[in-house]
């Protein structure tokens, strides 16, 4: 057999190591160069970067407010298991409704999918939340829709859909019309995915506490 890494610890710095050496981060800010080494270790293409896109102060409103307990609205339970709890810098809420016992019935009422029905039962907790998109470009489409009709305003939108119908569009949409008052990040084009939606937030989340605590909390991770 080959002989490899072994170390937890050892294996967390190295990856990261590399993607540095690997990826043009250097060009990014401070807090989106954060997010973009841990989105390009989640996926392994360093060319994630060029569909990377974002408005200006994305990284530090959106660490402003989980720091302040800002809720996690997620589009499905991929994603929300991908977010290290440990990492949450105020606790804060995770909240998935897609499996929610209404949004079936609810989506048939809508004609629509239930990732799109269940973004509807997030109401008004949408307002000052974050949004982490990593699957249903529907879902996506629908809190575009929400904000529009009800000026409801998330604090920001982490937009990674995947997929050949809609995901691009979604994205662009999103870069769009999001407005001044919604802090977003997008992956353009088809690439996208749980993987790298949480990846997004688990980076803001360590920024949070980082600046909470003043230290420089590091989250290992096993292999």
């Amino acid at each position: 057999m080959q002989r490899y890494l072994k170390d937890p610890q050892a294996i967390y710095q190295k990856s990261f190591a590399i993607v540095r050496e690997q990826a043009a981060i250097s060009a990014l800010p401070a807090g989106l160069a954060e997010v973009a080494v841990r989105l390009v270790h989640a996926c392994g293409m360093p060319d994630i970067l060029d569909d990377l896109d974002a408005n200006d102060g994305f990284a530090d409103k959106a660490v402003a407010a989980l720091s302040g307990g800002a809720a996690i609205f997620c589009d499905c339970e991929m994603v929300a298991s991908g977010i290290t709890r440990r990492f949450l810098p105020a606790d804060n809420d995770v909240v998935v409704t897609l499996n929610d016992p209404r949004t079936a019935d609810l989506a048939a009422r809508m004609g629509t999918t239930r990732s799109a029905a269940a973004v509807d039962l997030w109401g008004e907790r949408l307002a000052g939340a974050l949004v982490v998109v990593g699957n249903a470009p529907t879902a996506l489409f629908r809190v575009l829709e929400i904000m529009a009709a009800d000026t409801i305003a998330p604090a920001a939108i982490i937009g990674c859909p995947v997929g050949f119908v809609g995901a691009a569009e979604s994205k662009q949409a999103l870069a769009r019309t999001a407005g001044d008052s919604t802090s977003w990040l997008a992956v353009h084009g088809t690439r996208g995915g749980s993987a790298m939606a949480s990846a997004v937030i688990n980076a803001l989340c360590l920024q949070a506490g980082k600046r909470m605590t003043g230290g420089n909390p590091v989250g290992s991770e096993t292999r």
